[in-house]
């Protein structure tokens, strides 16, 4: 593999491209025109112009449109990094009928566990752990209703063809199931263009945790130990950390072996993500199974010392894996803070604008992952990450104190982002304990974002000089204060009843 096609944009672009340099691999960046000026073109050693195959479709998820350019510039290999793309098995699939290497699973292991309800069936065959709900997607409402009576209230709603909190719906009552199975329907027809979804029990207050597997084509398997990803807000990941603070090492080798099957399952090869559910009685279910490389990837590489970018493109030029399990070792604990434009205090709502100012922090634990630099925009055309903060630390106190500290010496102006959540989130106590699950955010934080200590008491501070200033500019004040007069009591009560 001489060349490579980075078939996506932002920071893991810039990830994708940095080791691809690194192992001698000429790269290529496409350019679109939403960002001609962004960062990730200037990693690359050759810009592309992406000309549009099909009208109204997304640049990065236009398939034959890609397809075309690396055929046009004679590139040997596509990276589709993560996100939709990577989630086509259709696109594994013409990268191979096109002769290009495609750095990821095969078509078919794609297909079977991005189909949830033809995952879990794996997951039954090889004896992995469910939670109850329906073999098979639901025809109708009625169904539904039979089922969840069966496995008892509350139940959830789930999208056959995806993930990432799309088409899913809590039901706590027969009364609302109607309603929830049009809403998790048409979300999933939206996203998914796959109206299809199932159904299982709701297990309350889980912890979410996902094992990192990578595989070879010569059929050897490992995990790399797991991430704790149960900070969430809508089934979205706001937080991560490797390891998890609810494993020991018996229930870690469980989990991991149960990962290693379902990869197993469909003779699967390249990095991929398996995900359960842990309730308090640690018992663990398979949810499902990522294809792809995970936003998170960073921390399980902290403390791993493998880069996965890496161990992908050796896969995809048909490498044997170079380490067996016995060889993978768990050292220290790393976090990672996934900085969006977000207003945390508008219920974490997108927040538009260039970036003015922007300091990032370094240093010896700190690892900074971003495709955004001063002057930036962000737009509604793409997601609103501006940069991934990942901390390491020999234990995970030092490896929160670390980030706390990366967080403080972060400056973002021009727009509100998420730093104020992390903080506040990493000064809770339970959190600070490990005791924590997928409902934390609504049910553990009096607040969303953090104030210092002494910012309220600056903010009256500052209030009283406005108003101060305010008074002095009072058109009718005839005061002199060069000459050290000072504001007549009638005056300040006339300015007073004027507010």
């Amino acid at each position: 593999m001489k060349s490579l096609l980075v078939a996506n944009r932002g920071e893991i672009a810039v990830r994708i491209i940095r080791t691809a340099r690194k192992m001698g691999i000429k790269t290529y960046a496409i350019r679109t025109a939403k960002e001609p000026s962004a960062l990730y073109l200037e990693h690359a050693d050759e810009v592309v112009d992406f000309i549009p195959n099909t009208e109204g479709i997304p640049e990065f998820l236009d398939i034959e449109g890609i397809i075309s350019l690396a055929k046009a510039n004679k590139i040997e290999a596509v990276h589709p990094g993560y996100g939709f793309l990577a989630e086509s098995p259709y696109f594994a699939q013409r990268c191979d009928e096109e002769k290009i290497i495609y750095v990821g699973p095969s078509a078919d292991a794609i297909y079977k566990m991005g189909n949830k309800t033809i995952a879990k069936q794996l997951a039954k065959k090889y004896n992995v752990p469910l939670v109850e709900g329906s073999a098979k997607n639901l025809k109708s409402v009625d169904e539904a209703l039979s089922i969840a009576e069966k496995i008892a209230y509350p139940v959830i709603l789930k999208a056959a063809a995806g993930g990432g909190g799309r088409g899913m719906r809590i039901v706590n009552k027969p009364e609302e199931m109607e309603k929830m199975f049009n809403m998790a329907s048409n979300e999933a027809q939206k996203a998914f263009n796959d109206a299809s979804i199932f159904i299982e029990k709701y297990v309350r207050k889980p912890r979410h945790i996902e094992f990192q597997v990578i595989g070879d084509k010569h059929g050897n398997i490992v995990h790399l130990g797991e991430r704790e990803c149960s900070i969430q807000r809508k089934h979205q990941k706001l937080i991560e950390e490797a390891p998890s603070a609810a494993l020991n090492e018996s229930l870690r080798k469980k989990m991991g072996e149960a990962a290693i099957e379902i990869a197993r399952s469909v003779k699967y090869y390249s990095a991929g993500t398996v995900e359960f559910l842990l309730d308090a009685d640690n018992n663990f279910y398979f949810m499902e199974m990522n294809t792809r490389i995970q936003v998170e990837h960073p921390v399980t590489e902290m403390v791993t010392g493998l880069d996965l970018i890496e161990q992908m493109i050796r896969v995809a030029r048909g490498e044997k894996l170079s380490f067996a399990q016995k060889d993978i070792h768990i050292n220290g604990w790393a976090i990672e803070c996934r900085v969006n434009a977000e207003d945390v205090q508008s219920n974490f709502s997108p927040n538009m604008g260039i970036i003015e100012k922007m300091h990032l922090p370094a240093g010896k634990n700190i690892r900074i992952d971003t495709g955004i630099r001063e002057g930036s925009e962000i737009t509604p055309f793409f997601d609103s990450m501006i940069a991934k903060i990942i901390c390491y630390g020999v234990t995970r106190d030092e490896a929160i104190q670390n980030t706390l500290d990366a967080l403080n010496n972060t400056q973002i102006k021009g727009l509100r982002t998420t730093i104020p959540f992390f903080k506040a989130l990493l000064h809770n106590k339970k959190f600070r304990k490990g005791d924590i699950n997928t409902s934390f955010i609504d049910t553990e934080m009096k607040s969303l974002f953090y104030t210092e200590p002494v910012e309220e008491l600056l903010a009256a501070f500052m209030a009283t000089q406005d108003f101060a200033n305010e008074l002095k500019m009072d058109e009718d004040s005839v005061v002199d204060y060069n000459k050290g007069q000072t504001l007549s009591p009638w005056l300040l009560n006339k300015r007073l009843k004027s507010l």
